[in-house]
């Protein structure tokens, strides 16, 4: 009868510890989810900045400028 009870002593204490492990593990996963959202989103940015320089690019060759003239000029330049 005693040794049960030390067998269930023990017991409690590994189910707190994988509780605990089982919670960070939750949270971690949380939290590289929320991480490769903000990649995707920062990957949506920079192709639309991509399309509207491209487009400033075509723009600017369309009007009889260089290829390097367009670039400069799209990108901030004079």
């Amino acid at each position: 009868m005693v040794e049960e009870k030390k067998d269930l002593k023990k017991c409690s204490g590994k189910k707190k510890i994988m509780f605990a492990y089982g919670f960070v593990q939750l949270g971690s996963s949380i939290v590289s989810a929320i991480a490769l959202v903000a990649i995707a989103f920062g990957f949506c940015a920079v192709k639309k900045e991509s399309s509207l320089f491209n487009k400033c690019v075509a723009e600017i060759i369309a009007d009889g400028g260089s290829n390097s003239e367009a670039v400069r000029y799209c990108n901030g330049g004079n």
